[in-house]
């Protein structure tokens, strides 16, 4: 599916809110994690592994989602029943946001997607996306908590597509640290101003 056709898919468009962050404070993340150009060159390398995966991926991520209560809530209506077409409407932004991930240069459109994707996770905009009445926040600590099955379920992936060892263990490093890096930008919303 070309990103085009995704619904709620906004990517480099001026209907996005520009990030309260600038091009520094990015860099200065990168430099918290340890983010260099060699990432940028392995999340490259995932990206082409990935490609023909997302699917798959995504079946083993949903699959860990649906499997625990207290996470599909997130994605229940009104009424406490998971929501499917809200579950499908996410999957297909989730599926571009990997190709994001591996494929896009980290740059103000970047910048500005990671805090539109923040602020659909905050009360700031949870919801509105897909027009759904379902429960108004993503609790921060399960952004925070997701970086864990996020990263290690994705390296099985990363090695199917016969890459030496070392690359493997390269892409997924530069995997890991994007992963980090995002989730700090989304918790913008979630944090006062001052303290951020």
């Amino acid at each position: 599916m070309q990103a085009t056709q995704i619904a709620g898919y906004l990517y480099g468009t001026d209907q996005l809110t520009r990030s309260p962050l600038n091009l520094q404070d990015l860099e200065n993340l990168k430099k918290a994690v340890l983010f260099t150009a060699e990432d940028e060159k392995y999340l490259r390398m995932a990206g082409e592994v990935l490609a023909d995966q997302i699917e798959d991926v995504l079946d083993v991520w949903y699959g860990f989602v649906g499997s625990h209560p207290h996470l599909v809530y997130y994605f229940t209506d009104g009424k406490g029943n998971p929501d499917s077409a809200y579950l499908a409407a996410v999957r297909k932004r989730f599926g571009q946001w990997i190709l994001d991930t591996c494929n896009r240069p980290y740059d103000q459109a970047w910048l500005d997607y990671a805090h539109e994707i923040g602020q659909r996770h905050h009360r700031a905009k949870k919801n509105q996306t897909d027009g759904v009445n379902s429960v108004p926040v993503v609790n921060h600590r399960y952004m925070v908590a997701f970086i864990y099955p996020i990263t290690a379920t994705i390296k099985p992936f990363l090695a199917k597509k016969g890459h030496n060892p070392e690359e493997v263990e390269k892409m997924h490093q530069a995997w890991f640290k994007s992963v980090v890096m995002q989730v700090a930008l989304w918790s913008v919303p979630y944090v006062k101003n001052e303290d951020y």
